[in-house]
């Protein structure tokens, strides 16, 4: 099994207020669909519960929801009461845990890869993103095109990808 995290983030490691992401980048949103499509995702009960109804399940993707209460249902999703439930569930699948923090860091000791995009935006925020340990983790071909700033409606980002050493 490949097991992979997808987040974006501002450089103070803001990855979500108030429940949502504070920002709205079209590229960012279309890279996750091409990273997960076709894999499982795993998430957790709030993370799904922001999803808009009309993507809900994410279409294409093996949806995996946690939530310790044993009356949630996520209709068209698996519901997984643990982070190991959900890794027995889906197997040798490729797998893209998707949020929220406390998902991405049960997963972070066990993940293989980790895409990150840095959103150029100072917002507050309640949820910051996990810290990739240098000694554990480094940077994918740092000096590549997907390194570079693009600017999508005023908001500059770029794309990391970082991989277990």
């Amino acid at each position: 099994m490949s097991l992979n995290l997808v987040w974006a983030q501002t450089p103070a490691g803001v990855i979500g207020a108030d429940g949502r992401i504070p920002w709205h980048v079209p590229e960012d949103q279309a890279r996750f669909r091409r990273l997960t499509t076709g894999h499982a995702v795993v998430m957790g009960r709030a993370t799904w519960q922001s999803l808009p109804p009309r993507v809900r399940p994410l279409p294409g993707r093996r949806n995996v929801v946690l939530s310790r209460d044993p009356a949630f249902t996520a209709p068209g999703a698996e519901v997984a009461r643990s982070f190991a439930d959900a890794l027995a569930l889906v197997g040798d699948d490729e797998t893209w845990v998707i949020g929220g923090r406390a998902v991405l860091d049960a997963a972070l000791p066990v993940a293989d890869r980790a895409e990150v995009t840095l959103v150029d935006l100072d917002v507050p925020g309640d949820t910051d993103a996990p810290r990739l340990d240098p000694g554990e983790w480094r940077e994918q071909d740092p000096d590549d095109t997907t390194g570079r700033w693009q600017t999508s409606g005023g908001v500059r980002f770029r794309y990391r990808t970082w991989v277990r050493r």
